[in-house]
């Protein structure tokens, strides 16, 4: 972590301060930082169907959104003022971004969502809105002048393609230079506007709503669900009211849906499943051609291997999950172990690591997924 990059204070002091509880400015959060990307790499980029792209245009009070992959006409066809072009996962794609996620590490993956970069023309932006997620916005090249106030009135515009909010009224207004940053809480009420062509890098971190992370788990548990028999009433009676619930139908039905029960073990099984699953639209890019087994195992040996960007590995315990998948536990030992949880952490297996034979096995098959990569042997 770069010792400016919370303006002076250690990760423990930032989350204890600020994290989830208020905005927090850090000029030259990256001295010199102007971002790994120009105006026509991200126009190209924005064509590509890989790519989560979005162009958001103003005129007026008329807002106009469009999502990719956009083709060359139309980006040709943008205006001098007045329009943003957003790209989601900017970090799957340049490894340059994946680095920059990564000096964030000292909050926990299964929070990590991805880094958005937004390109806007001078006056460009999306309006006053709010995010459900923490976000830490770090300047890029270009000048953005940044309205923030607390999110009290969540009421939106009607009849726009985009959640802007109907009454903002900022408390703090800044202009962000390159290499400045702006950390903001989740339900805190924004407006970012370009004074001069700009990029904007948003670190984001993810927190699923409780209502979604219920609907999850019932998809969860349904999906493992196992229970014998039908309800039956072979001493049913003649009912003068056909309308009634019968009682024994209830209490039937109430023995077999107490049946629906989880423990802590279970929710930690279903939340590693649930975070560390890849977003619907990523897509892994297998090596072509492969290397047989005795290949890979001497680039292992020399090389090391690191996971793909696109992967999402995390731990609970003696478990490991890859990409929304419980490891097969006959495939991990205890020296097994220790060297997954470190992968998961580090994200990298370093050049000369012992694995086992079966551990081998494993991240070849990773490997020949696209889930990780031979390294370099950089050191990230």
């Amino acid at each position: 972590m770069h010792a400016s990059l919370l303006g002076g204070l250690t990760a423990r002091q930032f989350l204890s301060r600020y994290w989830q509880k208020k905005p927090l400015l850090v000029r030259q959060a990256v001295p010199g930082f102007t971002g790994p990307l120009t105006r026509a790499r991200i126009l190209q980029l924005a064509g590509r169907a890989d790519v989560e792209s979005r162009l958001v245009r103003r005129h007026s009070n008329t807002w106009h959104l469009a999502h990719g992959p956009l083709s060359r006409q139309t980006l040709a066809a943008l205006p001098a003022r007045n329009w943003t072009l957003l790209l989601q996962g900017f970090n799957h794609v340049n490894s340059a971004a994946d680095a920059l996620l990564h000096q964030f590490d000292f909050i926990p993956y299964a929070r990590q969502d991805d880094v958005m970069v937004s390109y806007a023309a001078p006056g460009g932006g999306v309006g006053p809105h709010l995010d459900s997620y923490d976000v830490f916005l770090l300047q890029g090249e270009g000048r953005r002048r940044w309205r923030v106030g607390p999110g009290t009135d969540a009421a939106f515009r009607p009849g726009l393609p985009l959640k802007i909010l109907r009454n903002f009224e900022p408390r703090d207004e800044w202009v962000l230079e390159p290499g400045d940053m702006l950390y903001l809480p989740p339900g805190y009420a924004h407006e970012g506007v370009a004074l001069e062509a700009c990029f904007t890098y948003s670190i984001g971190f993810r927190a699923p709503s409780r209502q979604e992370l219920a609907g999850d788990f019932l998809d969860y548990l349904h999906d493992g669900l196992a229970l014998d028999g039908m309800l039956a009433d072979p001493d049913l009676r003649p009912t003068s009211r056909p309308g009634a619930l019968p009682p024994g139908m209830l209490s039937q039905a109430g023995r077999a849906l107490r049946q629906l029960a989880w423990t802590q073990d279970t929710v930690a099984d279903f939340l590693a499943r649930n975070l560390s699953e890849p977003e619907p639209h990523v897509v892994f890019n297998p090596p072509r051609p492969a290397l047989g087994a005795g290949a890979f195992a001497k680039s292992l040996q020399n090389r090391g291997l690191a996971l793909d960007a696109r992967s999402r590995m995390l731990y609970h315990g003696n478990r490991v999950y890859l990409n929304g998948e419980r490891v097969a536990s006959q495939s991990v030992g205890k020296n097994d172990l220790a060297l997954l949880k470190g992968l998961a952490d580090r994200r990298r297996l370093l050049p000369g690591t012992r694995v086992s034979a079966s551990l081998r096995s494993l991240l070849r098959s990773w490997y020949v997924y696209g889930f990780a990569t031979l390294d370099s042997g950089l050191q990230r």
